[in-house]
């Protein structure tokens, strides 16, 4: 049951929520229901247990709206907790769909991995359920030397509301690879937020979204370093098909005495239609003074002279546009390790046919 003392819902005047509107969100009057879910490695999210009761929460505030909603209104989540020094072989898999239409689902997982721990874990929300509103909130706890592998995939409904508070802190000499999909849903935002906590501590960020019909996708994303000799990197690709549209905002934050820190940031997104809108706002505050710290941001048309060139070498259209939009991607796919990159190119290529053949229809 969602609490009355939740704090109101952003408008267009809140900071960071400029570009998504709201309009039409009663998320307090829809009825929250599990849903359906599916776990294989993990265990059920119990509140009592440990380390639940130690770390869930200590990484979100109950002061952001949509935390709190799902602090209130949460009913199952899942609970990754590797010993220290266990290495995980097989990867832990958890798949969450929504209920019926017209409900809410709001969901919880709890990620600890203790000191020298490894473990890969695949998380995905939908694609099954009805039109209603998805609220996740997911909490990452990396101890001295651990390392995780995390793929987040978002195919909800295209006709649902979908938000999601994602919050890493990383301790001394560990590093997380973070690999976010956005693909469905009709409206709504994730904030993703890396907090680099101990020396030597490092994070790989990788972000794609593909978006078609009036979808709007919003990510925001923070790196935060809180410690010296810290590393992250993060960089994002879009493509938006038809009327899809996209924002995303980054920051970079060095706090005072973080020395050394190296930060990247870049968000590139390509518009396939006149009608496709991206917006791409990279961000920097700095309170050290020994850093390095760079981003980069794109928005651009599908090359018309590189589609002339293929187009001229006797491809048909449909297949030198798809050439061009698959180097786009490569890059960034290349970013990934392993199994990962496998089941990255593979989720792209799925979603592409289907915003493509969408938009050829």
């Amino acid at each position: 049951m969602a609490s009355t003392a939740a704090p109101p819902l952003p408008d267009a005047k809140t900071k960071g929520w400029e570009f998504t509107d709201l309009t039409g969100l009663d998320l307090d009057a829809l009825a929250s229901e599990p849903g359906s879910v599916d776990i294989d490695g993990a265990e059920p999210l119990d509140r009592g247990a440990e380390p639940v009761r130690e770390r869930l929460g200590s990484l979100v505030s109950s002061d952001d709206p949509f935390v709190a909603r799902n602090d209130a209104g949460w009913q199952h989540g899942a609970l990754v907790h590797i010993p220290a020094n266990e290495a995980r072989e097989e990867p832990i898999r958890i798949v969450v769909e929504p209920g019926a239409e017209g409900t809410r689902l709001d969901w919880r997982t709890l990620i600890v991995l203790e000191d020298g721990a490894h473990a890969e874990v695949w998380e995905q929300y939908g694609p099954g359920g009805g039109a209603g509103l998805f609220n996740g909130v997911t909490e990452i706890v990396l101890g001295e030397g651990a390392h995780l592998s995390y793929v987040c995939r978002q195919e909800l409904p295209e006709d649902n509301w979908a938000f999601a508070t994602q919050r890493a802190e990383i301790g001394r000499d560990a590093s997380l690879e973070w690999v976010a999909l956005g693909f469905g849903s009709a409206r709504g935002k994730v904030r993703m937020e890396t907090k680099l906590d101990g020396r030597g501590a490092s994070a790989k960020v990788t972000g794609a979204y593909v978006g078609g019909g009036t979808q709007h996708l919003d990510y925001d994303t923070t790196q935060e370093h809180a410690a010296p000799d810290t590393n992250s990197d993060l960089a994002f690709r879009g493509v938006l098909a038809e009327r899809g549209s996209s924002v995303w905002r980054g920051m970079i934050r060095v706090d005072p005495g973080a020395q050394r820190t190296d930060a990247f940031q870049e968000c590139r997104n390509l518009l396939l239609s006149k009608q496709a809108h991206a917006d791409a706002i990279p961000g920097l505050e700095i309170e050290a003074d020994d850093v390095r710290c760079t981003h980069a941001a794109a928005v651009a048309q599908l090359d018309r002279e590189q589609l002339h060139y293929l187009r001229a070498h006797g491809l048909p259209k449909p297949v030198a546009q798809r050439m061009i939009i698959d180097g786009f991607m490569q890059e960034l796919v290349e970013r990934a390790e392993g199994p990962v990159r496998e089941s990255l190119s593979t989720a792209l290529e799925e979603r592409l046919e289907q915003v493509l053949a969408s938009a050829a229809a």
